[in-house]
């Protein structure tokens, strides 16, 4: 059995130690906002916190992660309140969605460790991809995020679009179809 602790719930998985730790978390957890986009390390579509860095789950198992301390991003913040997220709904960042878990993860590891980073510290930090191309507005957010998060400014963001976080859970009726 391997032991850690998932968005401050300890958890115990009965799976191969050599399992990478995105599956755990996508198919034994139910913890899809981790998303699994190259398998390789390279888009980090799958970073999660670990210990306070930033890693590509897909490149981790669940063996070397026992008795840590693992934050997904839906242990980051259900209401989408957390500094980051706010910024990029502000900034008008999200495209498709698709590497925006990654990215708010890797972007929430780099402010615990730099209050007041710079856009050089920035665009090395975050090196996650991208399709949509949303970097230049990315750095813009990141760098609002920092403020808010220093208490320097406030925004006043509307909600995210889409589902609520409280009724993401909820059960969809099946379609039917007619022939």
């Amino acid at each position: 059995m391997t032991r850690f602790t998932v968005n401050n719930q300890p958890v115990q998985y009965a799976m191969d130690p050599a399992t990478p730790l995105l599956w755990a978390l996508r198919d034994a957890s139910n913890l899809t906002g981790t998303k699994y986009g190259c398998g390789t390390g390279d888009c980090g579509a799958c970073i999660v916190d670990i210990d306070g860095a930033a890693v590509r789950s897909c490149q981790r198992t669940i063996g070397a992660v026992e008795g840590s301390y693992v934050t997904t991003i839906e242990g980051l913040s259900r209401d989408r309140s957390h500094p980051v997220q706010t910024a990029l709904i502000a900034k008008n960042v999200v495209q498709c969605g698709f590497c925006i878990p990654g990215i708010v993860m890797a972007a929430a590891v780099l402010l615990q460790h730099n209050r007041a980073p710079s856009e050089d510290d920035i665009r090395r930090e975050i090196t996650n991809l991208c399709r949509c191309g949303i970097y230049p507005r990315l750095v813009e957010a990141i760098l609002l995020a920092a403020s808010i998060q220093r208490g320097d400014e406030t925004v006043d963001a509307p909600p995210a679009p889409g589902i609520l976080p409280a009724e993401a859970a909820r059960s969809v009726p099946a379609l039917v179809v007619r022939r």
